[in-house]
């Protein structure tokens, strides 16, 4: 690919013209889709992962920095992480189907504890707001951390952080055996 026709590109990208994406995908997208399917092995998922990926390249143009990485290594980039994340949300579905079969929670011998009778929602204000946040959306909204992460706009691994402290300074108002069974509803 010509140097001129990539500096085009990352100019439309950058302008926010929608020619970019016909561009990238006009000289880009065999190469891309070959990537993904290195990385998920599967020419359905790879097309996923593909069209999944030029989202995210429209959606971040403006985080390309030419000074780091050429366009192709950033387009590169873009498509494995995206497959690797696939893959890692597939294994991630199938490892919780697998843990509802063998799940212990009911082996703990606390059979008449439950969650939403615990008054740990009049007991979050004793904690962190950062952490409150965490715990509310997890436990009383229901959403996966995941979910949390792209709702509350705060990377995953600083949910699971806040999670983790969260629940450590649960354990010091509450029995940790009550705390590990909330565990277990997550």
């Amino acid at each position: 690919m010509s140097t001129l026709l990539e500096k085009h590109i990352v100019e439309l990208l950058q302008e926010r013209n929608e020619k970019a994406i016909s561009l990238l995908y006009d000289n880009y997208a065999d190469t891309l889709l070959g990537v993904a399917n290195k990385v998920v092995r599967n020419e359905e998922l790879a097309q996923d992962v593909l069209q999944e990926s030029f989202v995210k390249i429209w959606k971040k143009a403006d985080s390309y920095d030419p000074s780091k990485a050429k366009l192709f290594t950033w387009l590169f980039r873009v498509t494995r992480n995206t497959a690797i994340d696939k893959l890692r949300s597939i294994n991630t579905k199938s490892d919780k189907e697998i843990q509802i079969d063998v799940s212990d929670v009911y082996s703990l011998g606390v059979d008449g504890v439950k969650p939403e009778l615990l008054d740990v929602r009049e007991n979050l204000d004793k904690i962190e707001d950062k952490y409150q946040i965490v715990l509310e959306a997890l436990f009383f909204q229901g959403m996966t951390q995941q979910e949390a992460s792209d709702e509350l706009d705060i990377p995953l691994g600083t949910i699971k952080s806040r999670l983790k402290i969260g629940l450590r300074e649960l354990k010091k108002i509450y029995d940790p055996a009550i705390v590990a069974l909330l565990l277990n509803f997550l």
